[in-house]
């Protein structure tokens, strides 16, 4: 998996949390037998933010978390 499909499918469990104006991403949305692969998107994403190919706030920006 790529970060640009890791991505796209992180967007779909973005959701407004209980702090005003925050989002989260919450994996409780979306169906059980999908999470392994919403996961292993969270882990690819997580990944290149530690390898340096993008920022945590470029990737919160990404994900439209900011």
């Amino acid at each position: 998996m790529t970060l640009d499909e890791a991505i796209t499918l992180l967007k779909n469990a973005v959701k407004w949390s209980e702090v005003k104006d925050q989002k989260h991403i919450d994996l409780t949305v979306i169906a059980a037998e999908e999470r392994p692969l919403y996961q292993r998107a969270l882990a690819v994403a997580n990944i290149e933010v530690e390898k340096g190919t993008l920022t945590q706030d470029a990737l919160k920006a990404r994900l439209g978390l900011d």
